[in-house]
């Protein structure tokens, strides 16, 4: 046999054998994005690692492997939802002096998995319509001590006391810049002038310095076109940032005021973490006097270092009625942008059988989803429907999160539930949301945000419906 004829029959095995990958698995044309991948990711990947890790050092090579590129992409068939129903969510700012907040879609990532911002492009890969990282310290510091991370895993339920272990304002800001200067965003423009620093006009003769510059930046441009283009499309969505006090401070003002500065010009929203369980001292900022004074230092350092980026607060979900009550109104008097519904829990569900359920900590998962739903509810009907809110807890199916939005959430969260179903629950959520919707013949999922509330769910349906009719009118004229 000639060579010839060798490679041709190489040629044409090699063929025969993508033609039945592909027919078998759509790896070849899907790669990351199939079904098989996600079934690898989901059903081998997943469970291995929870017998293999502890689950903190399984939570950082999750996060190493979605940083690498490695995750699953979102899937064909949760990508392909917009065609069916606007997925569009529009927040509105309630000073009415900003921009209002455009989100692509309802699923985001909650705060906690990426706690620095080193993986966003690779979380905006497996689907998540918007990603917030954090809870950032001003100053960087390790948290509690370890173990601090347990399983649940008869009750598909975590419990953490990390305590806000962050790499800190200042490495955040870095990594935070890398990503803006590679992919642009809503605040970027406001980057570019903070880093040229008034610089402009001043001349540099060094011809030879210039031109290795030049050379670099081509390389570089080279280099990402490649990668890209060749390996995977971009990926962008809203970028959130979630801020902490030290635990070791006194002056959470002062905490809260130096994460906006440092960090809001790189962000689409902020957010003010008063609600997690394991900072001593924390939560009390969520009563009437220390939250209204918080709130609005907060929002007038909001207004003088990053003014684009709406801001948010996360509360508890252990508050009893009275103290709801006082945060609603506080929320309201401030003109805050929005609330997050809700943290982890201290309470422990009769209903937990887990031997972690002891543990101290902060419980998220599916034991606190009723619960979340119940405060995202609540809250809905104590602003009137007036501020947004973005719902967590307990995530896992698009049921879930479908009952969350009539429950008057506008935006969901997602995290623990990962742990349980692997990364592709995202893709699986999309879908499976999408699908409900048609069901029940939504054509927008801001019409299903508190339809569990009705007499506000039909007034801002009327609302909704003149703005429409407005903007036909606009666009005809």
């Amino acid at each position: 046999m000639t060579i010839k004829q060798q490679i041709q029959r190489a040629t044409l095995r090699t063929a025969a054998a993508l033609t039945l990958l592909e027919v078998t698995t759509h790896l070849p044309s899907e790669g990351r994005s199939s079904q098989t991948y996600h079934h690898l990711f989901d059903t081998i990947i997943t469970p291995l690692g929870r017998r293999l890790f502890n689950p903190e050092d399984a939570h950082h090579l999750a996060l190493e492997v979605v940083r690498r590129g490695l995750a699953p992409r979102v899937s064909r068939e949760a990508e392909s939802f917009g065609a069916r129903i606007n997925m569009t969510t529009t927040l509105q700012r309630t000073d009415n002096k900003g921009l209002p907040l455009k989100v692509p879609g309802p699923i985001g990532l909650a705060a906690g998995f990426d706690k620095n911002g080193s993986a966003i492009p690779g979380l905006f890969q497996l689907g998540f319509s918007f990603v917030e990282i954090g809870s950032v310290t001003p100053e960087p510091q390790e948290g509690n001590a370890k173990p601090r991370s347990f399983r649940l895993v008869e009750d598909r339920g975590v419990i953490n006391r990390f305590g806000f272990n962050s790499w800190g304002a200042d490495v955040v800001r870095g990594l935070l810049g890398d990503y803006r200067g590679e992919f642009g965003g809503r605040g970027a423009a406001l980057v570019v002038r903070q880093q040229r620093g008034g610089r402009d006009g001043q001349e540099d003769d060094r011809n030879g310095e210039r031109s290795s510059a030049i050379i670099n930046k081509l390389s570089w441009a080279l280099g990402w076109a490649w990668h890209r283009l060749m390996v995977a499309p971009p990926n962008q969505g809203i970028l959130g940032v979630n801020l902490g006090k030290n635990k070791t401070s006194d002056d959470e003002i002062g905490d809260y005021t130096t994460g906006i500065r440092k960090l809001g010009p790189y962000a689409d929203y902020l957010v003010i973490n008063v609600s997690s369980p394991n900072t001593p001292g924390l939560r009390s900022l969520q009563q009437r006097e220390p939250l209204h004074n918080l709130l609005t230092s907060t929002t007038k350092a909001r207004d003088e270092y990053a003014p684009h980026a709406p801001l948010y607060v996360k509360i508890a979900p252990d508050l009893s009625p009275s103290e709801m009550e006082d945060v609603a109104s506080v929320v309201m008097e401030t003109s805050i942008d929005g609330m997050i519904v809700s943290n982890t829990t201290n309470a422990r569900p009769e209903s937990l059988v887990s031997p972690n359920k002891r543990e101290v900590g902060g419980l998220s998962g599916a034991p606190i989803k009723n619960r979340s739903t119940e405060c995202i509810r609540t809250m809905y009907k104590l602003t009137n429907g007036t501020i947004p809110i973005i719902g967590v807890g307990g995530v896992g199916s698009g049921r879930d999160a479908y009952d969350k939005l009539k429950a008057g959430a506008s935006l969901i969260q997602v995290y623990s539930m990962m742990v349980y179903e692997g990364p592709g629950v995202v893709s699986r959520i999309r879908k499976e949301l999408a699908d409900l919707l048609a069901e029940n013949g939504y054509k927008n999922v801001e019409d299903v945000v508190g339809a569990d509330c009705e007499d506000i769910y039909w007034r801002k349906a009327e609302e909704r419906v003149k703005k429409r009719m407005e903007a036909e009118k606009s666009a005809t004229i």
